[in-house]
């Protein structure tokens, strides 16, 4: 079976026109000959989105029963068993009512699209997971509804339904998005200026995303490589030289000139890892491009322009940012370097040559494996006993007869004394033993004038061979060293990596690793105290300098009491105490400065993230609360003005019934007010831990039956008590403990069946006391369990308007600052079991002990 094709229309709020630019494609499809019909379509009271419905066929809704209410969902059952061409489904990020086949509705569609039925959608785009904590910064309220972004990017079709934020405040001004009553409070919340720019710009982006990966799937399908130059990508090289720096500021400005353009810098290391870049300069040009917006790679090649021109060709570069080389005029006229090789191979990419301080300066030698005085003066000793076995070591008389066995003797000689000593050693040998063999083996001997041609280019094809082979196993020897020791200062290197990933304290770790690594006393990192000026003069002055962090003892608390120092920045530096570094060891050591840099930067970044967080809780509270007040204290304000208004006119005459009911309906407003006040002056106790409590031995068995009393109803009466009259007494605040009974029990008593009314039963284990409030409704799903008890939102509930929100909240609040807690938990046999657990008196306690 063919699978069905998903059209989305996306929009970055409600009401730029999603729904009504769905339904007049429908008309187009219908109109073309295809069997379309409406699913589900959401109006709100729209008249010209209803009026777009009227001539189309609508697949009745299923009615679904949920806590006592019902509601209407599309009845997918139906839809499949019509079998259109084209279905409707309005709100694909729908969340489904309990009961329903499916828990969400683009699972519905899902179905649909499998069975192949083509689909048509809307979706806002605060409902996609990736952006959901986006919406939530720009917006302040967070959606519970979303949809997974892969399967939105799935999709066949994906139009964007796009209006100005100006436009759009008008129509919903105007009505044509909400109802009237909700017009003034959108327009100053969701609907800012502000908000609408920012989700349209969201919107305008992640599409852009999803159509960038649909050219680059297009590119790779049919094998395109030329650079298509849809968006900018500035590429700058780097070799891990000085120059680096200059290069990426610079690649930036390009970068910046076309808005949106990305900048990434490559670095081409050989293939077998030994590069000749400085790691720390590396290492301080990544956190440079990283701080500029870009992106840090690295590729392998031996070829460095075809490797640079591949890279690019990749990413789609269109512009490559290159160093003026640092090779002397004989290196240039002998090859034409990278930057001419690289433009060479460019085609449409633009290359920037970019000059720089550096530029025709030699580059420092790379890194060479040192030997010591001792392995030096090791080889020519060998050397020296070979030639003197060779040379006099031969009893018989020297002849040509012999020359053979002494060019091999020698050979061997040679290749030791280059494994020992290196490759400067070894050619001393070459040489000595060139004149050793024409003294003593060939004619004339004991001469150094060689009267055989056959003899002359036996010894010059030795002396080139000796050459050959002392430079190949010189080389040989070099690389395996440096291999070695690049392969420690890659795990040295990994190991510093690591440490600012892992563990709570990254900065700490880094120096006692450092101090560990390099055997050192003593390790600090220093940053000058804000106001003090970065003098030489001053470097001793201790009250200038701050320790930021430090390991080992009597650790350096100025730059002047060190033995090393390693600048990281103008105001941060790091200072050993201990042994002097090798030049090769320093190397490594910046890269433990530029770390422990990153690390710093690190912890003060979750600092201020940590402090942050309180103000935009407090915000997030405060919009919330703002909006709460704005819908759930109107009503109640609303009815008690209009009874006590009608009962002090004087143009209408009441019955003493129509008196009674006014003051009854004015009497409850106020009542239910002073509850949703009371509720928001203890929640924002609560917050700022002023709540007042007066904690003292109590029973709970009392407390129980003190609530069902403050609860209305018969339904009270129902509610089976299990709490055994011999339990100890808990410790909580009598007025807190009846509150937070009212609010649990008045909830089970809700969502109860009739005739299965909630029970209330108590244990006593150890220190804790345990009150279970359970019930035999619906349930709430484990995943929403946590939220339950975020302020201002009503999990499930259907009646929006008879409180704030807060009742669990404040509820779990209350528990809490008694010293006690409240959870949720599943009741057996279904419904919901709320676990109130409270502190027995420390005199319990030792009574119950051993």
């Amino acid at each position: 079976m063919t699978r069905g094709n998903l059209r989305v229309y996306l929009g970055a709020a409600p009401g730029v026109g999603k729904t009504y630019r769905m339904l007049d494609e429908a008309h187009r499809r219908r109109d073309r000959g295809a069997d379309v019909v409406v699913g589900f379509v959401e109006c709100h009271g729209r008249v010209m989105t209803e009026a777009m419905i009227d001539d189309l066929e609508v697949v009745p809704r299923t009615r679904v029963t949920h806590r006592g209410r019902s509601f209407e969902e599309m009845d997918l059952e139906a839809v499949l068993e019509r079998r259109p061409q084209v279905v409707l489904v309005d709100e694909l990020a729908h969340s489904n009512v309990p009961g329903s086949r499916n828990a969400k509705r683009w699972q519905d569609i899902e179905a649909l699209l499998d069975a192949g039925i083509t689909v048509l959608s809307t979706l806002n785009i605060q409902h996609l997971e990736s952006l959901n904590d986006v919406v939530e910064r720009v917006t302040g309220i967070r959606q519970g509804e979303t949809v997974p972004d892969a399967w939105v990017r799935a999709a066949e079709q994906i139009e964007l339904v796009d209006m100005t934020p100006e436009a759009l405040r008008k129509r919903l001004a105007h009505g044509n998005v909400y109802r009237p009553e909700k017009i003034d409070a959108s327009l100053g919340n969701y609907f800012r200026s502000g908000n609408l720019s920012a989700l349209r710009e969201l919107a305008l982006l992640w599409l852009a995303g999803r159509v960038e990966d649909e050219l680059e799937s297009y590119r790779s399908d049919h094998g395109v490589t030329d650079t298509w130059e849809t968006r900018e990508r500035v590429v700058v090289a780097l070799t891990g030289g000085a120059e680096g720096e200059t290069l990426l500021r610079r690649a930036a400005r390009i970068a910046r000139r076309g808005r949106g353009a990305d900048l990434l810098a490559v670095h081409v290391a050989r293939s077998d890892g030994l590069t000749g870049a400085d790691p720390a300069l590396l290492a301080r040009q990544r956190v440079l491009v990283e701080h500029l917006g870009g992106t840090y790679h690295q590729v392998l090649g031996e070829d460095v322009a075809r490797s640079l021109i591949a890279f690019a060709r990749g990413v789609n570069a269109t512009q490559l940012v290159l160093g003026a080389s640092r090779r002397g005029r004989i290196a240039r006229l002998l090859s034409p370097g990278i930057g001419a090789a690289t433009t060479a191979l460019s085609g449409p990419i633009d290359v920037h040559l970019v000059t720089h301080e550096h530029a025709g300066t030699r580059p420092p030698a790379g890194r060479r494996a040192v030997l010591s005085r001792r392995r030096r003066l090791l080889a020519c000793a060998v050397a020296l006993l070979a030639l003197l076995i060779v040379g006099f070591g031969i009893v018989t008389p020297a002849s040509e007869a012999f020359l053979g066995s002494a060019i091999a003797l020698v050979f061997a000689t040679v290749t030791v004394v280059a494994l020992v000593g290196g490759m400067w050693p070894a050619l001393l040998t070459s040489v000595s033993g060139f004149a050793v063999l024409n003294f003593f083996y060939t004619e004339p001997y004991l001469t150094f004038t060689v009267a055989s041609m056959q003899s002359v280019l036996a010894l010059v094809g030795f002396v080139v061979v000796a050459v050959s082979v002392s430079v190949v196993v010189d080389q040989a020897a070099r690389r395996t060293r440096e291999a070695a020791q690049a392969g420690a200062e890659a795990q040295v290197l990994a190991t510093v990596a690591g440490n600012v990933l892992r563990g709570s304290r990254p900065l700490e770790a880094l120096m006692e690793r450092l101090r560990e690594t390099f055997s050192l006393t003593s390790v600090a990192l220093l940053q000058r105290r804000p106001g003090f000026s970065a003098r030489p003069d001053q470097r001793q002055d201790r009250r200038r300098w701050e320790v930021v962090a430090a390991s080992g003892e009597d650790h350096p608390l100025s730059p002047s009491e060190r033995d090393t120092e390693v600048p990281v920045d103008d105001d941060l530096t790091l200072v050993l105490r201990g042994r002097r570094p090798e030049a090769g060891d320093r190397r490594i050591i910046e890269v433990f400065a530029v770390q422990a840099a990153v690390a710093l930067r690190q912890e003060r970044l979750e600092r201020e993230a940590a402090a942050a967080r309180p103000l935009a809780e407090a915000d997030r509270m405060r919009t919330a609360l703002l909006s709460a007040v704005s819908h759930d204290l109107r009503a109640p304000l609303a009815s008690a003005k209009a009874a006590v208004t009608s009962l002090r006119s004087r143009e209408v005459h009441f019955s003493e019934q129509d008196r009674e009911g006014l003051l009854s309906m004015a009497d409850e407003s106020l009542d239910q007010l002073t509850r949703l006040v009371t509720d928001l002056l203890d929640m924002s106790r609560l917050q700022a831990g002023v709540l007042g409590v007066t904690a003292r031995p109590l029973q709970v068995r009392e407390s129980v039956f003190s609530a069902l009393d403050q609860l209305d109803g018969a339904a009270a009466d129902g509610v089976r008590v299990l709490v055994p009259e011999e339990l100890p007494d808990a410790v909580a605040d009598p007025g807190l403990l009846d509150r937070v009974l009212v609010n649990i029990i008045g909830n089970a008593l809700k969502f109860s069946p009739r005739d299965r009314p909630p029970e209330v039963s108590a244990s006593w284990s150890g220190d804790r006391i345990e009150v279970l409030v359970a019930d035999h409704g619906p349930g709430v799903a484990e995943e929403d369990r946590q939220s339950m008890f975020v302020p201002f939102q009503r999990l499930g509930d259907s009646d929006n308007q008879s409180g704030l929100g807060l009742g669990l909240a404040l509820s779990q609040g209350l528990a809490e600052a008694m010293g006690g807690s409240l959870a949720a938990d599943s009741t057996p046999g279904g419904g919901l079991t709320m676990r109130l657990t409270l502190r027995v008196p420390e005199c319990t306690q030792e009574a119950a002990g051993p």
